[in-house]
């Protein structure tokens, strides 16, 4: 079936079967572009451009449009080579349209996802060997990159000003290559690590910070004293979190450095422990690590927590549905969870309203989370009978959400109203 996609057509629903199923519904820009994207990779995230907020970014799709831009644009160009897939690009996009929408008509800012290996000859051209890599040019010509990847919109908003090449740095010896009594542990070994010995001390860090780095010697000279006991009271152990995201990303390291504290391969709390003395006395005799504190799907409340296999079949079977797609970690989620729990009680007794929550961590949730297009913590959809209906974007308070749903009962109630008057 062909359809015209014009003004007269605003309501056409578009639905993606995959071997024969229901898949999802369609709830992306409905251009070329991004239903291409969306078949070629269903699950994958949707494309930048469709970001209201990136509408001053130029959006490369090709070698031959780059080539374009390069010869033809006056202006100075600033181009971040990204990969969807990239945590970091991720954190660097709403600066960088920020900074394009503060500097239009000045400089371009532009974004090519080069993920894709038709791209290897520009990869190769311009030594991009990681994502993301922010070049800098002036009338087509390439004169360096832009390293400072935790820049806000306006640090590049300054640097742009007056551009200079990154000052060469000296390498720094890797603390795992320095020696020592601290255990260096990796995605790959950790886990065995764990099992063999009953007693670990983990402190996860950063080769950039400056707070791991004053207390690396204090942490190395507490596993010397250590490691020399006799009847040892446990190992140190250090891990480059920015080297193995998967274990970083599996204990929700957000701060540098944090230290977890492993007994027969249980993970426990620990205090904050930053000196030799400290870290000694506390292996010596760990204090009783208070009990883990239940999480919020543990917790007996009236929000109802989904996952994605049953996530549609759920959503249909109820009106009026306001879910808070959220990770553990975060703390904008952990501010706003009192408040969706409160408002969850008010309606805990109308059937036909359901307040849901999906933990986008687990990796049950994930592919679900990417089909919503869910790119921030906490992100708030409201769905009518399983289908989206629009994204929540009010107070996230108490009042904010009960006042939503009051006005979506209020509007059932009237349309009640008018059909028994029609009656």
């Amino acid at each position: 079936m062909k359809v015209d996609l014009s003004a007269k057509d605003k309501n056409v629903e578009l639905f993606h079967y995959q071997d024969g199923a229901f898949h999802t519904e369609y709830n992306r820009a409905v251009t070329f572009k991004s239903i291409v994207a969306f078949l070629k990779d269903p699950k994958g995230p949707p494309l930048w451009e469709e970001d209201p907020g990136a509408k001053d970014v130029v959006h490369i799709d090709s070698e031959k449009d780059f080539r374009r831009l390069l010869k033809k644009e006056e202006k100075p160009i600033l181009i971040i080579f990204y990969s969807p897939w990239c945590s970091l690009c991720k954190r660097t996009m709403p600066h960088f349209q920020k900074a394009a929408t503060q500097l239009r008509g000045q400089f371009v800012l532009a974004g090519m996802n080069l993920h894709s290996s038709e791209f290897e000859n520009i990869k190769e051209e311009y030594g991009i060997r990681s994502y993301p890599t922010i070049s800098y040019f002036e009338k087509g010509r390439y004169l360096f990159q832009y390293n400072s990847y935790g820049s806000t919109a306006d640090d590049i908003v300054e640097w742009l000003k007056n551009p200079q090449p990154p000052q060469p740095q000296v390498p720094e010896t890797p603390w795992a290559d320095e020696g020592g009594s601290v255990y260096h542990l990796t995605d790959e070994d950790f886990g065995q690590f764990v099992k063999e010995h009953s007693s670990v001390l983990v402190m996860f860090h950063a080769p950039w910070c400056g707070h791991c780095k004053k207390m690396k010697p204090e942490f190395e000279n507490a596993a010397e004293v250590l490691h020399g006991e006799a009847d040892s009271s446990g190992v140190l152990a250090a891990v480059d979190a920015t080297v193995n995201r998967a274990l970083a990303e599996r204990f929700h390291i957000s701060e540098f450095p944090t230290l977890k504290y492993f007994k027969n391969g249980e993970i426990h709390a620990v205090p904050t422990l930053r000196t030799k003395k400290s870290l000694i006395e506390w292996m010596r005799n760990p204090e009783a690590p208070p009990p883990p504190e239940p999480t919020w799907e543990e917790q007996q409340t009236n929000v109802l927590h989904l996952a994605g296999h049953n996530f549609r079949e759920t959503l249909k079977r109820k009106k009026h549905t306001l879910v808070m797609f959220y990770a553990p970690w975060c703390p904008h989620c952990k501010k706003v969870i009192p408040h969706f729990t409160a408002a969850a009680d008010v309606f805990k007794d109308d059937r036909k309203i359901v307040c849901a929550a999906v933990d986008c961590v687990q990796e049950k949730n994930r592919d679900l989370c990417q089909q919503e297009a869910v790119k921030a913590y906490p992100t708030f959809h409201y769905y009518h009978y399983g289908k989206f209906a629009e994204k929540y974007d009010s107070d996230r308070t108490e009042l904010g959400f009960t006042s939503f749903i009051r006005t979506l009962r209020e509007g059932d109630h009237e349309r009640l109203g008018k059909k028994k008057e029609e009656l």
